[in-house]
């Protein structure tokens, strides 16, 4: 079973984001292992802390070293990718030369109560990630608009279509990492 490091750019206590990747564990179950890093430890990133590296920043790259693919689950803050997504993204790709995210097979999906989801910060995270040198999933794309109880308590997606649609998206996933992951 492949490990996917799972970094969800929402701290906020009921995040739809976090409710997202959860419902795609459940609908992966069996096939893939997610790994939550926490990235809510990980310090503002400072050039500085690398003498005296931060125990969070070791454990984010570990965890992001060990997994076969990475799964970024992105919110939509002023047309972009969450600041939480961006910290997490600088330690994990540094220091030069030993980026985490090397030669890893990545996806990003969102979601918001917004008719587009988080479309617009998705677009700006694809664009960076072959700078990190991950290797992106094109398609299926998933721009979820979170409406109430679509998500409940338990990680089941409560309509049926939408239910349908993401488990292509976590076939596709699959499917995706076998084939590229090392």
């Amino acid at each position: 079973m492949k490990t996917i490091a799972v970094l969800v750019g929402s701290l906020r206590s009921g995040s739809f984001n976090l409710k997202l990747a959860k419902a795609l564990e459940k609908l992966a179950e069996g096939r893939l292992k997610f790994v939550y890093p926490d990235l809510g430890s990980v310090p503002h990133y400072n050039d500085d802390l690398w003498s005296d590296l931060p125990a969070s920043v070791t454990a984010l790259k570990s965890a992001i070293d060990e997994s076969d693919a990475v799964l970024f689950v992105t919110p939509e803050y002023n047309r972009t990718y969450s600041p939480l997504l961006a910290n997490a993204i600088a330690w994990a790709s540094r220091p030069y030369g030993k980026s985490s995210f090397m030669h890893k097979p990545g996806a990003v999906v969102g979601t918001s109560p917004g008719a587009i989801g988080t479309a617009a910060g998705q677009v700006d995270l694809r664009g960076l990630l072959p700078v990190l040198g991950v290797i992106p999933m094109g398609q299926p794309e998933v721009y979820l608009q979170m409406k109430p109880d679509l998500i409940d308590d338990a990680s089941n997606v409560t309509v049926p279509d939408t239910e349908a649609f993401l488990k292509r998206w976590v076939d596709a996933f699959v499917a995706f990492v076998d084939r590229v992951a090392l």
